[in-house]
């Protein structure tokens, strides 16, 4: 079966802190870039920023200064995956079906890079990382099923999105550099029989995890009972 291009899209729900700032800037960014730029090529290079976050994440094995690249990534991350939905916008040369599909394959792509690297880093257990992306991905499937059903696409929870979660990356890439104390500090676990040393991060991942699983469950639940009433059990007569 072909995809239909006639295809209701899902309404774009952009709560964020920084959406009004941050919509000002990449349209203005976007009237500026030079014709043969893409959105193809913008996609590419949020991938590439992706790959360097994770990169700078693993290299912290040899010096935490590395998190200065992983920050970088997530720069060039944002610049190209926020920016080649706008530029297409703006430029009115959108391909709703084919701009789906790529830019969530290619987010999948650098979620796996991003949460990969901190796994393999030494500052955190890759359990924990992959725990934050299993739940990262949960609201992903999440926010796919509502676009399906109620026409939504919901890009924020409680006023965080992408950018700020970004954001919140390189605030404590900073703090981490710029602490000895935090860099050297692990604790040791018994979990299920088996002693494990956690450090700062592990803890701070474990929370991240525990928050949206929260809003996962808060959305759900919600959804469930919204979905109940617009299709309600059918009496047998």
């Amino acid at each position: 079966m072909k995809p239909d291009s006639q295809v209701k899209q899902a309404t774009r729900i952009q709560t964020s802190v920084l959406n009004g700032i941050e919509k000002k800037v990449l349209v203005k960014m976007a009237n500026h870039l030079p014709s043969w730029v893409t959105s193809d090529m913008l996609t590419l290079i949020g991938v590439f920023g992706a790959l360097l976050t994770g990169t700078g994440f693993v290299l912290t094995y040899f010096s935490y200064q590395w998190l200065w690249l992983s920050s970088f990534g997530l720069i060039v991350n944002w610049f190209g995956d926020s920016l080649d939905g706008t530029l297409a916008r703006v430029r009115n040369t959108q391909r709703p079906i084919y701009g789906y599909y790529l830019d969530h394959n290619t987010d999948l792509l650098c979620q796996l890079a991003i949460f990969g690297g901190i796994g393999l880093s030494p500052m955190m257990n890759m359990g924990v990382a992959m725990l934050v992306l299993v739940m990262y991905l949960m609201l992903e499937v999440y926010v796919s099923i509502n676009a399906h059903l109620k026409s939504e696409f919901r890009l924020t929870y409680a006023k965080m999105g992408p950018t700020e979660f970004r954001l919140l990356v390189i605030i404590l890439n900073t703090i981490i550099i710029c602490s000895p104390h935090l860099q050297a500090f692990s604790r040791s676990h018994i979990l299920l029989g088996v002693e494990t040393t956690c450090r700062f991060m592990d803890y701070v991942g474990c929370i991240v995890a525990a928050i949206m699983f929260l809003m996962y469950l808060v959305c759900f639940i919600k959804d469930a009972r919204y979905f109940a009433r617009v299709d309600p059990l059918k009496k047998h007569e």
